[in-house]
């Protein structure tokens, strides 16, 4: 009898924790509103986002195939990146793109006060202000982990809790994985995830050469199929 009931605590406290990162780690998840998934359904359009920049020679490259494809993306960018590579931050802005918040260290939230999440955000805040006069309204919490104290901390600074609805796992695929992978999850209103850097590591730790060399062909395939790029802006409420 105390055997079964023992299995039953543990199969209840197993549901319950899969629910629980559920809602704190699924992009899909509303559970911690208000957050922009996926834009409007209507019209086509779609928004590339980038995470974890700027990154040495990756964030260039990047750059340079938006400005030859005319598209517009937004980078979620690390503040402490942002300290390492405050030219890469201008280029972003002087070329029309726009610029989120995705903490300063690249902060797993999980567990961390309120406070802590605070200091991460309003740290980043202050940086990217510093070098292009702007403070972001779009935040993107790292790994697409949610905590308690999240939302009241964005909602105080006047600013959007972004995720997104397509992404080709760039983190974990080659070239042809990553396209592949993007293009199947395209739907209108769709937000991409890829990456222009990783973390807040060193530059020779990073590669991200898959994802650039994927860009092209994400590009091309997305409009061969009827979708065009939008700033991620015209997705966010207009009140």
């Amino acid at each position: 009898m105390l055997l079964h009931i023992l299995e039953i605590i543990a199969a209840v406290a197993l549901a319950c924790g899969l629910w629980f990162w559920w809602a704190c780690s699924e992009p899909w998840s509303t559970f911690f509103r208000p957050v922009l998934i996926r834009g409007p359904r209507e019209g086509n359009r779609i928004a590339l986002t980038f995470d974890d920049g700027p990154a040495e020679k990756f964030t260039e490259q990047i750059l340079t195939i938006l400005r030859e494809h005319r598209v517009p993306a937004t980078f979620f960018v690390c503040g402490k990146n942002v300290e390492s590579h405050p030219e890469l931050l201008r280029r972003i802005v002087a070329e029309g793109h726009e610029v989120g918040n995705h903490t300063y260290s690249h902060l797993f939230l999980y567990f961390k006060s309120r406070q802590r999440m605070a200091e991460e955000i309003e740290r980043t805040q202050a940086i990217i202000e510093k070098v292009t006069g702007l403070r972001p309204a779009i935040f993107r919490p790292p790994y697409g982990a949610r905590w308690f104290g999240l939302v009241p901390t964005l909602l105080q600074r006047g600013m959007h809790m972004i995720l997104w609805s397509a992404t080709g796992y760039d983190w974990k695929k080659g070239t042809q994985g990553i396209v592949a992978a993007t293009l199947r999850e395209l739907k209108p209103g769709a937000v991409i995830l890829l990456h222009d850097g990783q973390n807040t590591r060193q530059p020779e730790e990073i590669d991200r050469s898959s994802t650039v060399a994927a860009l092209p062909a994400i590009i091309a395939g997305a409009r061969e199929r009827g979708y065009t790029f939008a700033p991620l802006r015209d997705f966010l409420p207009t009140s």
